[in-house]
């Protein structure tokens, strides 16, 4: 279509005009609330950024439906049969115009708003590393190393170290019950042997802290203590399985057993 020129009586409508000012005026409020969506989801030094965007969208929109760049108000009202002296294609052309604006701040917002939310998830990602850290290092910190348990080498602590052991294994007794059998069998010398009995007749002599016979050491000890029969800890636990299995406790053991 020709342009217009004075006197050619080419000029294009008042409805064609207001048609294609609407049809911008419309993309650019679909643009518009696609912006503010995209704000909102955005942390608030995003959400400036993109309202500025945007506000230079509709400026863009206003000043370009007006030839030279005026400052004249877009409006259909503005616009009277009597003063529309445009070709259709200049309006087009004004129309491109402000769709390749709106889509360029539309692009521009979309990739801030990308940016943003990768930002968001990178900073998250960084926080769950440091709170896993610091847990990990407030767990090791709370885990001190126990030290073992010592006990003295004499009555009382081989008492003591067979009481704990046998606690671990279910075996019943009390400190009390089991020292008054040692004093009656051996009066507390791990080394005792008993040379005199029917036992060392037969030729398996009872030994130790609590005088127990080879094959019953053997049958009643307790992984964990020395295999050794004289050993005080193994002997006083493997007597007291024994004497668990036999008579119910140590405790209730007063005599030869």
């Amino acid at each position: 279509m020709p342009k217009y020129t004075a006197g050619s009586g080419h000029r294009p409508t008042l409805a064609k005009l207001t048609e294609l000012t609407e049809q911008t005026r419309t993309k650019l409020t679909h643009t518009g609330q696609k912006l503010n969506t995209t704000r909102q989801k955005l942390p608030k030094k995003h959400q400036l950024g993109v309202a500025g965007v945007a506000g230079l969208g509709a400026a863009a929109l206003a000043f370009s439906l007006v030839p030279g760049g005026s400052s004249q108000p877009s409006t259909t009202e503005s616009v009277s049969a009597s003063s529309v002296a445009f070709s259709s294609e200049q309006v087009e052309d004004v129309k491109g115009g402000v769709e390749k604006q709106l889509n360029d701040a539309l692009t521009q917002a979309t990739s801030a708003a990308k940016k943003a939310a990768e930002d968001v998830k990178q900073k998250a990602e960084q926080e769950r590393k440091a709170k896993e850290a610091a847990s990990r290092s407030a767990q090791r910190a709370q885990v001190k190393p126990v030290a073992a348990k010592s006990y003295a080498n004499n009555l009382d602590g081989w008492i003591r170290e067979s009481l704990d052991v046998m606690k671990k294994n279910g075996i019943p007794g009390s400190y009390d019950g089991i020292k008054r059998n040692i004093l009656r069998e051996s009066s507390g010398n791990p080394n005792a042997i008993n040379n005199w009995d029917i036992n060392a007749i037969n030729g398996i002599p009872s030994k130790g802290l609590l005088q127990v016979i080879p094959p019953t050491f053997q049958t009643y000890h307790v992984p964990g203590t020395s295999s050794n029969i004289y050993d005080p800890v193994a002997n006083i636990t493997a007597a007291c399985n024994y004497a668990a299995d036999r008579y119910g406790s140590m405790d209730n053991v007063n005599s030869a057993y």
